[in-house]
């Protein structure tokens, strides 16, 4: 890990079509200049899901360079941070140069939720209040708090009643 900001933070997922991507912009804001912010996918979808991108509109975050990519493209990046999302994405994440911190901050995956529209609306603003809690905590640790303890015991917290993992399907 760097000794100075600004820190370099990817989220990964697996389809980086929703939580990953929010992740990524919702520190952006939260985290000024003292956190880049980048998010990736085991096996990405190409397309962010339209959800997504409204629940990041209706926090005014500019999501008009927003694009679903595979964790291919960062492969020879230097991270500080690492934090999986999802589960799938924790299984198989690659080793990262550099030795950054790894993290699993998992959360249901809001586009596998089935029903009309305003259920699946829910799912992803009750997705998005969590990775916001969580973004939050990460952003009000100091310097020499962002230990990998400390970073890994915010996925801890948050985490969704009866999903304490937040398991993916």
């Amino acid at each position: 890990m760097s000794t100075k900001a600004p820190y370099k933070v990817l989220f990964l997922c697996t389809g980086n079509s929703a939580r990953s991507i929010m992740a990524e912009h919702f520190l952006r804001p939260l985290g000024h200049s003292r956190f880049e912010s980048y998010s990736a996918g085991s096996h990405p979808t190409g397309v962010v899901n339209p959800h997504a991108i409204a629940v990041l509109q209706q926090h005014h975050i500019d999501t008009s360079k927003a694009r679903s990519k595979s964790w291919d493209e960062y492969r020879e990046s230097r991270f500080d941070f690492v934090i999986t999302v999802c589960d799938r994405a924790r299984e198989t994440c690659p080793v990262w140069p550099g030795q950054p911190v790894l993290a699993h901050w998992g959360s249901p995956d809001p586009a596998a939720v089935t029903g009309d529209e305003r259920t699946r609306q829910k799912a992803f603003l009750d997705v998005a209040s969590q990775i916001i809690a969580r973004v939050t905590l990460l952003c009000a640790f100091r310097d020499e708090q962002l230990g990998a303890n400390d970073v890994r015991q915010i996925g801890e917290q948050y985490s969704s009643p009866g999903n304490p993992s937040g398991a993916s399907t």
